[in-house]
């Protein structure tokens, strides 16, 4: 007869799983840190090959300036999707900022004062989306989408359609510099100091802030948060007034650029901000996302868009490759959401 050897199965102990759970969650954590910030490099190396002006001092501030307005977007509506939520109206709120801001000034307040009470509308018509959410119970998108056409038609409506000058010295904002040395350097923007300065600002209200923390806690289990004592309905409504408030920075800034009210203007401005915050790691389920991953996501946007349109890509091509990046950014936080 035959004997037949069986040979001993190993068996893979429960600490070797769980030590390699804890290597694969420290991989996929640390991925997600820095590889937007991997990204901008490659894509900085890359152009700076194929455009031999990109890397250029005009070029960079340049780029900073084109996207600024992103970033304070990107950084305001981030707030509204780590509660679980979006803002789709932000680009109409810029336009009715905008207008309203340039509109004021035509009826004779002071400049500054009108400049205020544009970002005051953004931070009401934000008010008013959270409201919508909280209040009356309505999903973030349908809340959200109904004011995206409300804001442009009442935009619309106030000018006729129609884009009225702003009067002297409103430009001074969107259009000024500091530090300026002439030709040899022409100064940093007005704009890019906003767009620094806010997102150090909202960076430290976010992470090192009671109210950061109540954000990502609402986002993260909403049940949870609100057995803990967390005002969920509070929470909410001040991250869409910061949507709406930053919404209103850029329509003010905007507007100062243009010297214009602008009705139609920031016409799909909100799916750049909201890409921004997904390529920067912002996830669209909720209770992930920060303020620095935004500002990067919104400069991938930007190096692509700059770095193509230098490299000779028409516009057409540059849709397609941001539009690749979005979905590769969804993705990614889809198998982070499984793990």
């Amino acid at each position: 007869m035959t004997q037949t050897t069986t040979q001993p199965v190993k068996e893979v102990s429960p600490k070797t799983e769980k030590t390699s759970g804890r290597f694969g969650s420290a991989l996929l954590n640390n991925l997600d840190k820095f590889l937007p910030f991997v990204v901008v490099i490659v894509l900085m190396v890359v152009f700076s090959i194929t455009a031999p002006y990109f890397l250029t001092l005009r070029s960079i501030l340049s780029l900073m300036l084109q996207t600024s307005a992103v970033t304070l977007m990107g950084i305001g509506v981030t707030f509204a999707i780590i509660t679980g939520g979006i803002d789709l109206s932000i680009g109409s709120v810029v336009a009715l900022t905008g207008t309203v801001a340039v509109m004021v000034a035509l009826g004779g307040v002071p400049i500054w004062l009108s400049l205020i009470i544009g970002v005051l509308t953004g931070a009401f018509v934000g008010l008013l989306n959270g409201l919508m959410v909280t209040r009356l119970k309505l999903p973030p998108f349908i809340a959200t989408l109904g004011m995206m056409l409300l804001a442009r038609g009442v935009a619309l409506t106030i000018t006729n359609a129609a884009a009225y000058p702003a009067p002297e010295g409103f430009g001074n904002l969107g259009n000024g510099t500091i530090f300026g040395t002439g030709r040899s350097f022409p100064g940093i923007p007005y704009p890019v100091i906003i767009m620094i300065v806010v997102a150090f600002l909202f960076h430290f209200i976010l992470s090192k802030t009671r109210a950061g923390r109540y954000t990502y806690a609402v986002g993260s289990n909403e049940e949870a948060a609100r057995l803990s004592g967390i005002k969920i309905s509070q929470v909410k409504i001040t991250a869409y007034i910061i949507s709406g408030l930053l919404a209103g920075l850029v329509g003010i800034i905007l507007a100062s650029r243009m010297v214009t009210s602008q009705p139609n203007s920031a016409s799909g401005y909100e799916l750049n901000a909201i890409a921004a915050a997904v390529i920067g790691g912002t996830s669209l389920m909720g209770g992930v996302g920060t303020v620095g991953g935004t500002v990067i996501g919104s400069f991938i946007i930007g190096i692509l868009t700059v770095g193509l349109t230098m490299s000779g890509a028409n516009y057409y091509a540059q849709q397609i490759v941001i539009g690749l990046v979005v979905i590769g950014a969804v993705t990614f936080d889809q198998f982070r959401g499984r793990k």
